[in-house]
């Protein structure tokens, strides 16, 4: 074939190439950033309300996709209202069902967790997992309930004469006991981590697979693999019972190895 005749054809094969990368172009539109992907915690400022995000890299029904615990929806029920997240730069924006932002996170100027208010006037603060938010504007238990002895009744409700004073204190082998149940699980908190014990009978325990904890303002806080929290408060010498205004109560009772 002469160069003459060759020409046309290339030309027309060029031009398809092009077509067909510019379509590409269109229906994929500018890539989504995925850099704030994985497990965050959201907390509602002054309280200690916390629900463990975990922000999917895949697309979601808005946005891309948003997972939490059910037990979130009674702890932040602003939750309740999210059908994904998107990024936007360094913003992170948590989206209603419609797709619009319901909380903006930007990144703070320093160290320390992202802010936002709700519609509602509500400041909420998010935070990569294991990055701990600052501590609420009225703690629990505060340096100088702690040097005060309480009365039997207060102690009993708030289990503020047992609250350990280290962390170190914490540490140790305990077992799960539920309402009519007890020793259903155990599982051993230790200085690198938390692990739950074989033969564990409690399917709820035994799903949320605690990996670590931490102890802070009174409260143990165990961390699930897969990044959400639960809360406990004293309520005895070498007790702990989660807090029943945010799911099933259950008690961690300390027992020797």
């Amino acid at each position: 074939m002469s160069l003459r005749r060759l020409l046309p054809v290339l030309g027309l094969a060029a031009s398809a190439a092009m077509g067909v990368g510019g379509a590409a172009a269109q229906e994929s539109g500018p890539p989504r950033e995925t850099g704030a992907a994985g497990p965050w915690e959201l907390a509602l400022d002054g309280s200690f309300r916390r629900c463990g995000l975990m922000l999917a890299a895949e697309a979601g029904p808005v946005g891309q996709a948003l997972r939490f615990p059910a037990g979130c929806r009674r702890a932040l029920p602003v939750v309740n209202g999210l059908g994904g997240w998107r990024q936007e730069g360094d913003l992170i924006q948590l989206l209603d069902r419609e797709g619009q932002p319901l909380l903006a996170f930007a990144a703070p100027e320093g160290e320390g967790a992202r802010s936002a208010e709700s519609p509602s006037g509500e400041r909420y603060s998010l935070a990569q997992a294991g990055a701990r938010p600052s501590a609420p504007e009225a703690p629990l238990i505060t340096p100088a309930a702690l040097s005060t002895l309480p009365t039997a009744r207060e102690a009993s409700r708030d289990g503020l004469a047992v609250a350990p004073a280290t962390a170190a204190a914490v540490t140790g082998l305990y077992t799960l006991d539920r309402f009519v149940e007890k020793d259903v699980c155990r599982v051993a908190l230790k200085a690198d981590g938390a692990q739950v014990q074989e033969g564990c009978r409690d399917p709820g325990l035994a799903l949320f697979d605690p990996t670590a904890w931490h102890y802070e303002a009174g409260r143990l806080v165990l961390v699930a693999r897969r990044g959400h929290s639960v809360e406990l408060i004293p309520v005895g010498e070498g007790r702990w019972r989660r807090d029943p205004e945010i799911g099933t109560t259950f008690v961690l009772r300390r027992v020797e190895p």
